[in-house]
């Protein structure tokens, strides 16, 4: 059974992307059949895997807005053997409004996503940072969600707003099938006393719901993207590379 993961937090700059590609890449190498699909009007999963948005002609906009164009249509291969995107640019931003009307709106990514869902062992859903009408779109596609926490403080208020009141919501609304596959912790720096603190507060919190792998603040992760490759392939050795590794073990002890 294919998995559909949604990579989600409302705040930006926590580590969904990175997270998205890494843990696909792993993925990949494991034999898995991957499909990333890069719901963020950014296109920043797109660039981090050599992709220039703004240079393509269809992307996740078309498959969603436009009768006729179906996902196979704007699917790329990456770097990665097994790995393939769908990726995104700022026309993406057009469909939040333009959904507004449709009906049935929250459910248009599951349904242009099922055509190509028996070709892939898990599908991972990169997310905008807001809990707008794409991001629920992701959530109600999905099987289970990751969460990238960024270890500062103001980061708990909107996890506990995330979790208790979103997706609660869309488990008793739209999707009850929707499941927290964990809370991972990035740019982890265990030197610090406020690094130790989150991480204890949210193992406080969410017991039995966050990762033991942690992932490292590291130079390698930051430079990757600039690559347009993931970080094993820019260095397998680096501490990121480790640690995606070894959440990739985790993910994969849940069943995916």
């Amino acid at each position: 059974m294919t998995r559909i993961l949604a990579i989600a937090n409302q705040k930006g700059g926590v580590g969904k992307t990175t997270t998205t590609i890494s843990l696909g890449a792993a993925l990949a190498e494991l034999g898995r059949r991957v499909l990333l699909v890069d719901f963020d009007p950014q296109g920043a999963l797109s660039v981090g895997l050599g992709f220039q948005p703004h240079e393509l002609d269809a992307t996740v906009y078309n498959v969603l807005m436009e009768a006729g164009v179906t996902a196979r249509d704007v699917l790329f291969p990456t770097k990665v053997d097994g790995m393939d995107l769908l990726p995104s640019n700022i026309d993406l931003s057009g469909a939040e409004v333009q959904l507004v009307h449709e009906v049935g709106r929250e459910f248009v990514l599951g349904r242009v996503l099922q055509p190509v869902i028996a070709d892939y062992d898990v599908i991972l859903i990169d997310c905008q940072p807001s809990l707008g009408l794409l991001t629920i779109n992701a959530l109600v596609a999905a099987d289970r969600e990751l969460v990238p926490l960024q270890c500062e403080f103001y980061a708990l208020e909107g996890l506990a707003h995330l979790l208790k009141k979103t997706v609660k919501l869309v488990r008793e609304k739209l999707n009850p099938g929707l499941d927290l596959l964990g809370i991972l912790l990035t740019m982890f720096d265990g030197r610090t006393s406020l690094a130790l603190q989150i991480r204890e507060e949210v193992n406080r919190y969410f017991p039995g719901q966050v990762f033991d792998t942690v992932i490292p603040r590291n130079v390698r992760l930051t430079e990757a993207p600039s690559h347009g490759t993931p970080v094993m392939l820019h260095d397998l050795r680096s501490s990121g590379s480790v640690a995606y590794l070894e959440l990739t073990r985790e993910v994969l002890n849940h069943d995916y």
